[in-house]
């Protein structure tokens, strides 16, 4: 397993997958990497470069539990890209890991040359997603046999009722089948420490990072899931409106793991988008 030291000595683990020009990508969570696989096929087009974020997979646990804040992770992706020896690098974030993606592109802006933001989280640019928002989108899966329970789990958290993620988890799938099952049980994050921490005071200044994002140059791809009540499409068309050249595509059927819905579909809008 490759590995380098982040700034603050911390020894970092990252995968190499597939072959071609690389491909640098931020797993969510913060949880093990192993979840993304390999992107549904996308390392036959590309190397991917998967980092093992601080206390996760086979990285290390930091001295400092405050390097688990998001912005300080940023540094762990700078030094990554200099231990590869990249000039400018293609970036990929899922889900939480595009809160790091996002803020690397605004501190970091020559040092990407295209950004993929896989079922984004809004953290980073302060944009709130409604319950109403959720809650609607959800509504599209009624017909779904697990739906009424789903549901109910689903408007207890909103209300503040209720924290039972796992009652909500087949909303995150295109189909709730016996594969979605096995990956759910496979990708929950296992440092609560790192969970905890990743969104402390601090981690996100969401004017400045709208404002460097204003003027950042790079080519940017948006890729929600229609079902995806974490990164509703309706949310991530006003997301890919503070790039100057953002570009949201909506996977038909895809919750928010697109790779493992239509793995075709989402490698061909992949490739085809970083070219």
């Amino acid at each position: 397993m490759p590995t380098f030291s982040a700034p603050d000595g911390t020894r970092l683990a990252y995968h190499v997958i597939g072959d071609g020009d690389p491909v640098v990508c931020l797993p969510g969570g913060p949880a093990d990497s192993v979840y993304l696989g390999d992107l549904g096929g996308l390392s036959a087009h590309r190397r991917l470069i998967v980092l093992d974020l601080r206390g996760t997979g086979q990285s290390a646990i930091p001295e400092d539990p405050a390097s688990y804040r998001c912005d300080r992770l940023v540094d762990d992706v700078e030094a990554l890209r200099e231990h590869l020896g990249l000039p400018r690098m293609d970036l990929l974030g899922h889900s939480a890991g595009t809160n790091i993606a996002t803020q690397y592109a605004a501190r970091h802006p020559r040092n990407v040359s295209k950004l993929t933001l896989v079922g984004p989280s809004t953290r980073a640019i302060g944009t709130a997603i409604t319950a109403e928002m959720r809650l609607e989108l959800a509504q599209r899966r009624k017909d779904e046999p697990w739906f009424p329970a789903a549901f109910a789990a689903l408007e207890a958290i909103t209300e503040g009722t209720g924290n039972g993620r796992e009652a909500i988890a087949p909303f995150f799938y295109g189909r709730w089948d016996a594969a979605a099952q096995r990956h759910y049980a496979g990708s929950q994050p296992g440092n609560k420490e790192a969970v905890a921490r990743f969104a402390a005071e601090g981690a996100f200044r969401p004017e400045a990072t709208r404002t460097a994002l204003a003027a950042f140059e790079a080519p940017v791809l948006l890729l929600a899931g229609e079902f995806d009540v974490n990164s509703p499409p309706r949310a991530m068309a006003e997301f890919a409106e503070l790039f100057p050249d953002g570009r949201l595509v909506v996977q038909p059927g895809a919750g928010h793991y697109p790779w493992l819905d239509d793995a075709g579909r989402f490698v061909a809008t992949v490739v085809e988008f970083l070219g």
